[in-house]
């Protein structure tokens, strides 16, 4: 029976790649693409990141970049990863390795030339899947290839162990099973389920990033449900409680033609209320950018006037509250409105109303406002109705 192979890809030919191969003994089978890349190709869906794993030990890696003038970063160094730095983009070579002790949150790694035993340290089979630069000959020690087949998301081993092993893989599950998954497996559910306490034991940036990567996943809202149910959020985010308006954000989203947003979708999982929002934001870790956006989604504002609350509030804000809201009808209509409008300037400026009579200070700020108000208000009209404007305004100003 002949061996299964990588299937023919784009990222197969990117420039430099036989190069880097090659310099890394692909030829004596010293490397091997590894991980996602060969997972997603055999998908046929693209591929984002490329991960080379080899026998040689980090030393003789550097050295055999350095010597073929490839750069090379020593981007995790105490655990073997390189990243090769080539024209068609970043490559991260890693030593194989086996675990010497884990605490659920860190590991102590020893390096190897088995790739066994750098397969079975990983953390589900599909993601275990190796294959050789020259031939694409497929290596999988543990039935990743039919998994992947079946569309199931299994740990390699004893899940509790796995998990025991890295905390972070309980939301890994879960976020492969809304990427790749259509049924999990009992197994590893059960696991998860029965340590989901052990995720307050993470750091809150590696829950955050995990959280905002599965909440944009195919199956975001099914295996959303499917975690509330078995209470693997509680610990860390009890605040969720349904998935109904996550939901109807996903559909709208769909039908809109929308890219899903895992900000919003968080937002859709919270209740209506800024400050939890803000709670939230602190907690997870968000960048400010991020925490304003989610206070600002559960800020109850209206959405009567798409334009005016994008003028106010910007245009990712407003398409965030139009979303979360719960009219259908009038999310249609917004929309419209929102479509190929630009986002205006007020066409005045506080040297115009000082020109107009108005001393320097208070009395220009609350006129410039007032001539913004009555703008927004008419529909946000020509130059010629804002001068207008600011000439009633002034009129009713000035002494």
């Amino acid at each position: 029976m002949a061996p299964l192979t990588l299937p023919e890809t784009d990222w197969r030919s990117r420039p430099s790649l036989d190069t880097l191969t090659d310099v890394l003994g692909a030829a004596e089978g010293l490397c091997r693409f590894v991980g996602g890349a060969v997972r997603d190709a055999l998908l046929g869906i693209p591929v984002a990141d490329l991960d080379l794993a080899t026998a040689l030990p980090p030393e003789d890696v550097l050295a055999r970049l350095r010597a073929a003038g490839i750069r090379a970063v020593p981007t995790g160094l105490e655990h073997g990863t390189i990243t090769a730095v080539l024209e068609s983009g970043p490559v991260e070579v890693t030593t194989l390795r086996r675990d010497v002790s884990t605490d659920g949150r860190h590991a102590t790694v020893a390096f190897t030339d088995d790739w066994r035993e750098d397969a079975a340290r990983r953390d589900f089979t599909i993601n275990a899947l190796y294959a050789d630069p020259k031939s694409g000959e497929l290596t999988d020690y543990f039935g990743g290839i039919e998994d992947l087949a079946a569309r199931r998301v299994r740990f390699i081993g004893d899940p509790l162990r796995r998990i025991a092993e890295d905390h972070l893989r309980i939301l890994r599950f879960f976020r492969f099973l809304a990427r790749f998954g259509d049924t999990p497996d009992r197994e590893g559910l059960d696991a998860c389920t029965a340590r989901a306490r052990d995720l307050m034991a993470l750091s809150r940036e590696r829950i955050r990033d995990e959280l905002l990567k599965l909440l944009v996943a195919k199956d975001a809202v099914r295996v959303t449900n499917l975690m509330l149910e078995r209470g693997i959020l509680a610990p860390v985010v009890p605040e969720i409680t349904t998935a109904n308006r996550l939901d109807a954000v996903a559909a709208r989203e769909k039908r809109l033609g929308v890219e899903p947003d895992a900000i919003r979708r968080l937002a859709a999982l919270l209740p209506r209320d800024p400050a939890v929002g803000d709670l939230i934001g602190a907690r997870l870790k968000l960048s400010n950018a991020q925490r304003k956006r989610l206070v600002s989604a559960l800020t109850d504002g209206g959405t009567d006037d798409a334009r005016a609350l994008a003028y106010r509030i910007g245009r990712e804000g407003a398409e965030d509250r139009l979303l979360l809201a719960a009219d259908d009808v009038a999310l249609e209509r917004s929309w419209q409105r929102l479509a190929g409008w630009e986002i205006p300037r007020l066409p005045l400026t506080g040297g115009a109303l000082v020109e107009r009579g108005l001393a320097k200070g208070p009395d220009v700020a609350r006129a410039l406002r007032a001539v913004e108000d009555q703008w927004i208000a008419e529909g946000f009209p020509e130059p010629a109705r804002v001068e207008t404007i600011a000439d009633t305004v002034v009129a009713q100003l000035r002494p």
